[in-house]
């Protein structure tokens, strides 16, 4: 790309902020219609239960209510949410219906919809519909879904979804070869994506007009579309998904629920405006949780320190349903646990299991927070036995930038195989080292200080990004000589309109004040993939790349009808087009706006990568850890904006740290959400981790697309609660404390410590 901006690269203040910290912003509270009604959902109290019968009459009797939906209202068949990502034919009998009819089977389920004047008179009529539920056996736990004493799915006769299978070489060869074999168990908690603002949506039917338009749509609006067109019998162009701007979304926010089918369908049954706004304890037991996982996992490894294999089993503890992209987790565990390691054999299974749970979905770096956690800790475990520095260990093992690119697991029954892209995994490691200073830290290991003992741990992680399989574009210059950049890319809080903004000012060569970028409508563009995986900037900057090279070349071929010259005589100087000594201005070019589209396709996926280092102190009479000094150092391709994705990396690390030590959805044998509020979901705050840093690095171009860059969203949670755990264990080494469960809480920590003690006692 040659260019004469370099607006790319550079650490602008994001376009959106002014408009935030201005209580300017558009929220979907903020959003309302004339003539609206108010929708709140009655959900099930029980988990797991044959639903018999629902008696609404005495709320339909209260002044101001005006229907209450139920399964019957919506026809003989249910609409059930299809799997957006790995929709294996096999997994269609655990789809979610939009409403309960025939079985519940997590605390939380929708069951009818309430529709009143207001959101108060909607909440009331909750307590006069009489619902008959015929308790079954809750399954709340591996033990009882292998056991197979209550199935959530009597037709299949297991609770087992589905098994998946990572492999490479052959790890049956490779472990008998191998000089040593280490075996561990390790469980991940179950946690979620807790974003500022709840859920919600607004939704009008236009009888005369027969369309539809939502208000409230976030990450994948173009596949929610479809599948709200196709649920409601419409057709595609019948119904309009618009964004506003949304508090956070993490992977969970804006995939597809059963209220993004039951509010719209609510309007176009009654024909009036419905309004749906969830409130905290309504997102903490039916929005995706995500993580809780079990794994059982072995690693060969030679006596030089050199990686073998991999191979174990996971368990994947997914809930009630498998809906949208409740696979993805679950198969990222196996098929990434390799990270940014050499192994050449490596067989995994993946076991999801379906619990009286809320179903699980993607938050934040899905999958590899847990791979991280389990690979980590055993690296350091490794190291331990081996009497081989911890640094050394990694160094020997990590991928050379000489095998790039360089094969990961493959993964089946929804075959996908993937590579890493490009990099020098070596030097960030060395960089990371230095810049943490581990040498000079190195002598505080194991101190005792005041009452906490020190410690410190290290990791290296892989960041994937970039999924296609295409993003699209519109570009249009209008008369003025301004620039409309219409985008499929979404926003959830990742300064899309800044970076964007950015791209396409550098390749046209044009101010950045001059670009408007518009996102949010499924009428800018025909089709539009969101903002998942970290592929926005990817896919959309490498879109408008392409964009600006057809709308260079139709500027060319107005000005050459202008100028009666070849269009390859025509010179494009920023904002002035000329032949020979004419030149004239974008503004005046055309008397119509000039409009161009352009798709990028990819099909491979980025690999941002780096390192970690933590260095924390224990107090071991109480559990507490103190996060004196936590470093990342990511090379993540190209940089379009330092500034906001820097603010990306920290965000990313206190949600990591808060998955390490804090955040946890206890269930009890009931099935009942123990933490259904902040009183007793604990979220980390500005003041728990005051000490991040983070460095971002441009080592190595990613060569699958234009722009070079790899997606940089999730890599700095990735390793959080691995490293946690080892620095936790380097600083408790004199009692060998061996943290191989997260959350690690205070009282999680002083209960390892006791049973440190009583089995020093013993021996």
């Amino acid at each position: 790309m040659n260019v004469h901006n370099t607006y790319i690269g550079r650490p602008m203040e994001r376009v959106e902020d002014l408009r935030m910290v201005r209580g300017r912003g558009t929220y979907i509270s903020d959003v309302n219609r004339p003539g609206q009604l108010h929708a709140v959902i009655l959900r099930s109290s029980i988990a797991h239960g044959i639903l018999k019968s629902i008696d609404a009459s005495a709320a339909l009797a209260l002044p101001g209510v005006r229907h209450v939906l139920t399964a019957a209202d919506l026809g003989e068949v249910v609409p059930v949410i299809p799997l957006r990502l790995q929709p294996l034919p096999q997994l269609e009998r655990f789809h979610q219906p939009v409403l309960a009819h025939d079985k519940v089977r997590y605390v939380g389920e929708p069951i009818a919809v309430v529709i009143a004047d207001t959101a108060a008179l909607a909440e009331d009529a909750l307590e006069h519909i009489f619902v008959d539920i015929e308790t079954l056996p809750a399954v709340t736990g591996r033990d009882q879904a292998e056991s197979k004493e209550a199935l959530l799915f009597e037709g299949h006769g297991s609770n087992v979804a589905i098994t998946w299978h990572a492999f490479k070489g052959n790890a049956d060869e490779g472990f008998a070869k191998a000089d040593r074999i280490y075996r561990d168990q390790f469980r991940v908690q179950r946690h979620a994506a807790m974003f500022m603002e709840p859920r919600g949506f607004v939704a009008e039917w236009n009888k005369v007009d027969g369309k539809l338009t939502v208000w409230g749509a976030a990450k994948t609006p173009w596949h929610n579309r479809r599948v709200l067109a196709a649920a409601l019998g419409l057709d595609l162009e019948a119904v309009d998904l618009i964004e506003v701007d949304v508090g956070g979304g993490f992977g969970s926010r804006g995939e597809f629920y059963p209220e993004d089918y039951l509010i719209p369908a609510a309007a176009k049954f009654i024909e009036r405006p419905v309004k749906w706004v969830e409130d905290r304890r309504e997102h903490m037991m039916s929005a995706n949780h995500a993580r809780d996982i079990e794994c059982d996992v072995e690693f060969a490894v030679n006596n030089d320190g050199t990686f073998v294999g991999i191979r174990g089993q996971v368990w994947a503890d997914v809930g009630a349903y498998l809906r949208t992209n409740g696979s993805v987790g679950p198969r990222n565990v196996a098929q990434y646990m390799s990270g940014p390691y050499c192994f050449e054999h490596i067989d995994i299974k993946s076991e999801m299991l379906t619990t009286n749970k809320t179903p699980s979905g993607t938050y934040r770096g899905p999958g590899r927070f847990e791979t991280d956690f389990v690979r980590e800790r055993m690296i350091d475990l490794i190291a331990k036995d081996l009497a081989m520095d911890r640094l050394e260990l990694r160094r020997r093992n990590l991928v050379a930038d000489a095998q790039m690119p360089y094969p990961l697991a493959s993964i089946a029954p929804y075959d996908s195989s993937t590579e890493l892209d490009s990099g020098d995994y070596h030097a960030v490691f060395d960089r990371c080292v230095k810049e943490f200073n581990w040498a000079e830290k190195s002598k505080l290991r194991g101190k005792e200080i005041d009452g906490y003992y020190h410690g410190l741990a290290i990791g290296s992680f892989i960041e994937g990004g970039a999924a296609g399989p295409k993003e699209e574009v519109r570009l249009v210059l209008e008369t003025d000589g301004k620039l409309s950049v219409y985008m499929g890319s979404s926003s959830v809080g990742q300064g899309l309109e800044t970076i964007m903004a950015q791209i396409a000012a550098d390749a046209m060569e044009m101010p950045y004040e001059k670009i408007t970028i518009f996102h949010g409508s499924t009428s800018y563009v025909k089709d539009g993939y969101g903002a998942y995986h970290s592929r926005s900037t990817v896919m959309g900057g490498s879109a408008i790349l392409l964009a600006a090279d057809k709308l260079k070349q139709k500027i060319r071929d107005v000005a050459a009808s202008r100028f009666g010259c070849a269009a390859d005589q025509i010179v494009i100087e920023g904002e002035r087009i000329g032949y020979g000594e004419k030149f004239t201005d974008l503004s005046g070019l055309s008397d119509a706006p000039l409009e161009v589209e352009a798709e990028f396709f990819n099909k491979k996926y980025t690999w941002a990568y780096g390192t970690q280092a933590a260095h924390v102190a224990v107090d071991p009479g109480t559990g507490h850890v103190k996060v004196l000094d936590y470093l990342s150092v990511e090379d993540v391709g190209r940089m379009i904006n330092p500034l906001t994705l820097h603010g990306q990396a920290i965000g990313s690390m206190v949600q990591g740290l808060g998955g390490a030590f804090l955040e946890h959805l206890i269930y009890d044998d009931q099935g009942q959400l123990l933490t259904g509020s902040f009183a007793d979901y604990l979220m980390p705050t500005a003041f728990d981790f005051p000490n991040l840093r983070s460095i971002t690095l441009e080592l190595k171009p990613c060569p699958n697309n234009p722009l070079g860059a790899k997606g940089a969203g999730e890599g700095a949670l990735i390793p959080s609660g691995g490293i946690m755990a080892n620095a936790i264990a380097d600083a408790l080494s004199h009692l060998n404390v061996q943290p191989n469960e997260l959350p690690l809480s205070p009282p999680k920590i002083w209960q390892l410590v006791e049973e440190a003690k009583s089995a020093q006692a013993a021996a």
